[in-house]
C-alpha cells in the first residue's frame, strides 16, 4: 500500500498538491505513481515563469520503464522548480511528498475536481 498523507489533496492522475503560503501550492507525483514508473532516471521540469492549466502536461518523467507526462492539478504560473531533480531525479522515488516535489505554482484559477487523501486512496486500491 502507498503512502497517501491526509493533509494534502490529489488528482485522478496522481499528481499531490501542498498548500504553501501566499497563495502558492506545491506539486509533485504521488508515492503510488513512483512505485508505478519503477527507477526515475529523469524529469522534465515546467519553466519558471510558464502558465499552466489544470489537466494539461507541464512536464514529463522518464524511468527506466517508460515515459509519463505530469499534469499540471492547477491553474496558474511556475513560481519555482525543484532543481535538485536535475542532478537527482531518483529523489521521487526515495521521497515523493518532500525532497521529490517538482514545482510551486501561484494560482490564478480555483480547482475544483481534487482529492481528499481518503477519496484518492479508495482510487488507487
Amino acid at each position: 500500500m502507498s503512502n497517501v498523507p491526509a493533509e494534502l489533496q490529489y488528482t485522478k492522475e496522481h499528481e499531490w498538491i501542498r498548500e504553501g503560503q501566499g497563495g502558492t501550492f506545491q506539486i509533485g507525483i504521488t508515492d503510488f505513481a513512483q512505485g508505478a514508473l519503477g527507477d526515475i532516471v529523469y524529469i522534465q521540469l515546467p519553466k519558471v515563469g510558464q502558465n499552466v492549466r489544470a489537466g494539461e502536461v507541464c512536464g514529463e518523467v522518464e524511468s527506466t520503464k517508460s515515459v509519463s507526462e505530469i499534469y499540471s492539478p492547477l491553474t496558474g504560473t511556475i513560481t519555482a522548480v525543484n532543481s535538485a531533480l536535475d542532478a537527482a531525479p531518483e529523489l521521487i522515488n526515495q521521497d515523493p511528498y518532500v525532497g521529490g516535489w517538482i514545482a510551486e505554482i501561484s494560482v490564478t484559477e480555483s480547482a475544483t475536481d481534487l482529492l481528499s487523501s481518503t477519496e484518492y486512496e479508495t482510487l488507487t486500491a
